[in-house]
């Protein structure tokens, strides 16, 4: 793998910091909800950027859908509080029972 550069590193940190705040706040508060994961493009930095709220099962997952607007907002001010903008908020944060590895 290549190694980040110094933006690249810069980019990640905010990115996870965000991730783990979202994901201690999401598990205390969603029930059934297992880990906060992500992926993105250091090239297509921030509109490469999807969050993903890993659920237990389909039903805890089916109860939590309602609640998903609350988060991409919660996602996209936390972003903007670090000085990046996320157009499509939409976009950038989806439930689902698949995990990393999946």
């Amino acid at each position: 793998m290549k190694k980040l550069s110094a933006v690249q590193i810069k980019q990640q940190k905010v990115v996870l910091d965000i991730a783990d705040k979202l994901e201690e706040q999401a598990r205390s508060e969603i029930p059934g909800m297992v880990q906060c994961w992500f992926s993105m493009e250091y090239h297509l930095f921030p509109s490469s950027l999807l969050l993903r709220f890993q659920f237990e099962n389909e039903q805890a997952l089916t109860a939590a859908k309602p609640n998903l607007l609350k988060w991409q907002k919660s996602l996209s001010a936390a972003m903007m509080k670090k000085g990046v903008v996320l157009k499509q908020m939409r976009n950038h944060l989806v439930f689902t029972l698949e995990g990393p590895e999946d």
